[in-house]
């Protein structure tokens, strides 16, 4: 006779096809029972292991173990907060990608990839220390910034500058939020860039969270032979017209982030728009 490939609580061997289900013992009074797809008649028996929620399955599926778990419904307001690292510190709360700046005066810094965004970050950045004498020395490295960049601007008070690299371009206006000023720049020196560039500053200029916003466009770039003049590229772009239908205060400078050009009214921008917003 071959053996049973499962006993009950009691060690009795299962019952045969067609006789009605044995009784459970009292021992396990309570207990949950289903019908086992292994053969005709037989049953599979749950009963409790110690501990809440948790079940043993007696018979074919002795082995295995499976624990009940409750759900719960976490609300997004009870979802842990992530700090974001950067020049906000703890100021800064991130909320999937809208970002809430609290006490701090932000500034954003776009344009298309290649313009010099970083490189004017870290000149402005010893330009506003207490270090600077006024000579800027040679030019630190960079790399394309991919994502974002927090640097923070002592001047008076702290600004601190959000870089936004240009690949960014389709999700830029997921940080338009609290943003004061914003800093606009373009390649003098590369006119076949200029139509993407006045593109991307047409879509700064329509969104409605930057209506209130100071916005300061700079020509990079004018230290190469090949730049256009300020006065050449308003022709170009029709700069004139943007600007008077625009609902932003808007002002434009030539600045060489190289050099140094220009980066001083650059830095009194900052200061004077942080001083009319406080």
């Amino acid at each position: 006779m071959a053996t049973p490939l499962w006993t009950d609580a009691a060690g009795a061997p299962p019952p045969q096809a067609g006789a009605p289900p044995l009784p459970l013992p009292p021992s396990c009074s309570g207990a949950r029972t289903r019908t086992s797809p292994h053969a005709p008649g037989s049953r599979e028996e749950a009963r409790p292991s110690g501990g809440r929620g948790r079940w043993a399955l007696i018979g074919p599926r002795s082995r295995r173990r499976r624990r009940r778990t409750p759900r719960t419904n976490v609300s997004p307001q009870a979802r842990p907060i992530q700090w974001e690292r950067g020049g906000g510190g703890p100021a800064a709360v991130r909320c999937g990608a809208a970002v809430a700046w609290r006490g701090v005066w932000m500034c954003l810094l776009l344009g298309a990839a290649g313009v010099g965004k970083t490189l004017l970050v870290k000149r402005l950045q010893k330009l506003s220390s207490r270090d600077c004498r006024g000579d800027l020395g040679e030019p630190p490295p960079t790399l394309p910034t991919v994502g974002t960049n927090l640097t923070d601007i002592v001047a008076q008070r702290k600004i601190t500058i959000r870089e936004l690299g240009g690949c960014m371009g389709p999700i830029w206006s997921s940080y338009y939020g609290n943003c004061h000023s914003l800093l606009f720049m373009m390649d003098a020196s590369n006119p076949t860039q200029l139509s993407a560039s006045c593109v991307q500053l047409l879509g700064l200029l329509s969104s409605e969270q930057l209506a209130e916003a100071s916005v300061l466009i700079l020509f990079n770039k004018i230290d190469l032979p090949c730049y256009m003049t300020i006065e050449e590229i308003k022709s170009l772009i029709r700069l004139p017209d943007i600007i008077a239908c625009a609902k932003q205060n808007i002002t434009t400078l030539e600045i060489s982030a190289r050099k140094g050009t220009g980066l001083a009214k650059v830095l009194h921008w900052l200061q004077d728009e942080h001083r009319s917003n406080r």
